[in-house]
């Protein structure tokens, strides 16, 4: 019979906290972050090498089972928690149709236009 394994109970807060501001289905992530990647180098033979930072770094915890976590990715989490927390808080005047603070966002896994 497998046993559960028991993760922190910080590291459990911060997962919960990391897909409710990463609100972005993975495969959509992949897909934003390989058109702002794609500038004019032309992509080797593993695409997702390529993609932006911290997007990469993003898209590889949520690829992820909770089990599975390393201490790097708790540290992707938390940053991408408190820069999603950050760039939302200082939202511009223009809100949502401000496209570089929206982009920004976007490049974290965040999309201003859904709904929680």
């Amino acid at each position: 019979m497998a046993r559960e394994q028991r993760l922190d109970p910080e590291v459990e807060v911060l997962w919960e906290d990391f897909h409710a501001e990463v609100n972005v289905p993975s495969e959509q992530l992949r897909q934003w972050l390989l058109t702002r990647g794609s500038g004019e180098a032309a992509f080797g033979p593993d695409p997702d090498l390529n993609l932006p930072e911290p997007g990469r770094q993003i898209l590889a915890v949520l690829r992820k089972r909770k089990v599975d976590l390393t201490p790097e990715d708790v540290e992707v989490m938390r940053d991408a928690v408190e820069r999603i927390r950050s760039l939302t808080a200082a939202k511009p005047g223009r809100g949502n149709a401000d496209d570089e603070w929206r982009h920004s966002l976007l490049d974290l896994g965040h999309d201003v236009l859904v709904e929680r």
